[in-house]
């Protein structure tokens, strides 16, 4: 293994995967009430493609592997891939980010294959407001599958939370508490401007996130052994859960990014907010070797960009997060 670095001196060692571009939600940061228009199922990578695709980037120093989507549980048979992608030797933290809503039925069978950890997207606690900003899901089913996950030994789990002003900034104590009383790890994260006008207006700085939670006490830096990514990690008095804190806006993250994002349709995103893309299916399916698909992936991480440019105004417009991965 020789370990992959860009042309800023980034070691990039996660890749995180999209397997579908379609929810069972449409939550409103992320997807138009209607939703989006659904790729064809034949320019959607196959597991076996995929594998192909994480088997190289391993050889060549990935050993972190995030599954998403869409909604990655919408995908039939994904435990199947997650076995495929267990069996690479040098991926040793293989995890789900997912809505909750299917975890209860497939907690089992994915920690069975060989996942290992999941993070959950909740945005409330309030269930008619679930139902109001993921338009229509049932915030019962979600504590279904945090209790189901936790019950077969996936831990810690994560719940990731966008901060949305006039919306759920509200429940910000609500969230920090949890971390106290039933040791969750909560994340909360910055709503991004990505593709949609509306989300600049629901924008909340992280620095105003803490000084809300600090009511509840001093928050104390801590660390954690696995899947901290961009995060930055705290801890309230006596809590045993931590709170971090994602700031994709207010304080890009940027100098330290390790990661590349494989989409659903095949195309490897070198950067989230940026829409430069390289595409990989057509190569694969017209018999592009193994050696040459290295060649392109070490050839796509020496052209990764330094830094998105939100603060500039320049949002990316192309494809509805949905598509990307998050």
């Amino acid at each position: 293994m020789t370990g992959l670095s860009d042309s800023f001196r980034r070691p990039i060692d996660y890749l995180r995967i999209s397997v579908t571009d379609r929810c069972n939600l449409r939550c409103v940061y992320c997807m138009p009430p209607e939703g989006v228009k659904q790729m064809p199922h034949s320019d959607i990578l196959t597991y076996e493609e995929i594998y192909t695709v994480a088997e190289a980037a391993a050889a060549l120093g990935i050993n972190k592997v995030r599954i998403t989507g869409g909604e990655p549980l919408v995908r039939l048979g994904l435990p199947q891939l997650v076995r495929m992608l267990a069996s690479i030797k040098a991926i040793d933290d293989l995890s789900l980010t997912t809505n909750g809503i299917l975890l209860a039925r497939y907690a089992a069978e994915l920690k069975s294959a060989g996942l290992q950890r999941v993070n959950i997207s909740l945005d409330t606690l309030e269930p008619e407001k679930f139902k109001n900003i993921s338009r229509g899901g049932n915030l019962e089913d979600v504590f279904k599958g945090m209790t189901a996950a936790r019950s077969v030994g996936f831990s810690p789990i994560k719940i990731n939370m966008v901060v949305m002003a006039g919306i759920n900034d509200n429940e910000l104590l609500d969230f920090a508490r949890k971390t106290i009383t039933d040791d969750w790890h909560v994340r909360f994260i910055e709503c991004m401007p990505f593709g949609k006008t509306e989300n600049e207006s629901r924008f909340v700085p992280v620095s105003e996130m803490r000084e809300k939670i600090e009511t509840l006490g001093k928050l104390e830096p801590c660390s954690v052994q696995r899947g901290n990514g961009p995060a930055k990690y705290f801890r309230l008095p006596e809590a045993k859960g931590t709170i971090g804190f994602i700031t994709p806006v207010s304080e890009h993250f940027c100098f330290g990014c390790n990661r590349l994002r494989l989409t659903a349709d095949g195309k490897l995103r070198l950067c989230l907010l940026n829409e430069e893309e390289i595409d990989l299916r057509e190569r694969l399916r017209n018999g592009m070797t193994p050696e040459e698909l290295k060649s392109l992936i070490k050839e796509a991480v020496a052209s990764k960009p330094l830094r998105h440019h939100l603060t500039e105004g320049q949002v990316p417009r192309g494809r509805p997060f949905s598509q990307v991965g998050g």
